[in-house]
């Protein structure tokens, strides 16, 4: 069964929109975990001056509570570079950033050279993991491996945005079997994530070779009805009964 990390993102988003103490994201990060969440991720804007999400000091007492993983969302950058390596989380995911854009949409623009083979070679030097958001295309995986690094977030966005029942969300689950098994071929570990929920989330979990889930704003959203506790707990069972469909 893949492994569940939980962005608690939204949690601080909720915090920064009053300029408030509370909902703290680092007590949601632990009640996670004591429900069963494998790790946690947070995305550090790389505008430090972004007063809309989890800030520097977040990330930091993250790094000193969290049990699981640490995984860190960021630019491929060097400033972020540069804060990662200091940090230190156990792995970092590359993404698309856009200030303006609240989710991130689309995935990661690969290609060898430039600012992200500098930054994927840094953290690897650093002794960090390395995964890039990309979207589910064949193409875009096997030149993430050339990049050389470990593994691959597929963007599930689509999927999760395709109407209900509709020939449309067959179509979304093919792309990502699709990428799925070039992530096999190409020797990569496979993540998923964007716009999960405990509805959705079976047939993604399902994809052969699956290792792990990132899922933020679909299971806080539940959180706020049911509370933290049971939302892992009932987004940990929707992962299993799809992960046994598979099996």
């Amino acid at each position: 069964m893949a492994r569940l990390f939980v962005n608690v993102d939204h949690v601080a988003t909720l915090r920064q929109q009053r300029g408030a103490r509370y909902p703290d994201p680092v007590a949601a990060a632990v009640l996670c975990e004591l429900a069963g969440a494998d790790g946690i991720t947070v995305h550090l804007r790389q505008d430090r001056n972004d007063p809309r999400h989890i800030q520097d000091r977040d990330v930091r007492v993250l790094r000193e509570t969290v049990r699981g993983v640490l995984n860190l969302a960021m630019a491929a950058t060097v400033d972020m570079l540069r804060i990662a390596r200091d940090v230190k989380p156990d792995f970092c995911t590359l993404v698309p950033e856009r200030r303006e854009a609240q989710p991130t949409e689309g995935g990661l623009p690969v290609a060898a050279g430039g600012t992200l083979e500098t930054v994927v070679r840094g953290l690897a030097d650093a002794g960090i993991g390395v995964s890039l958001f990309v979207d589910p295309e064949p193409h875009i995986v096997e030149a993430s491996a050339q990049l050389g690094v470990g593994t691959v977030q597929l963007h599930t966005g689509d999927y999760c945005n395709a109407p209900a029942r509709s020939a449309d969300v067959a179509r979304q689950l093919q792309r990502l079997e699709r990428a799925a098994r070039a992530a096999a071929d190409a020797g990569l570990r496979l993540g998923a994530g964007r716009g999960l929920d405990y509805t959705n989330v079976g047939p993604v979990a399902a994809l052969a070779g699956l290792e792990e889930l990132n899922i933020g704003h679909g299971l806080i959203a539940r959180a706020v009805m049911i509370g933290m506790r049971e939302a892992v707990i009932e987004l940990r069972g929707a992962i299993a009964a799809g992960a046994a469909g598979r099996e």
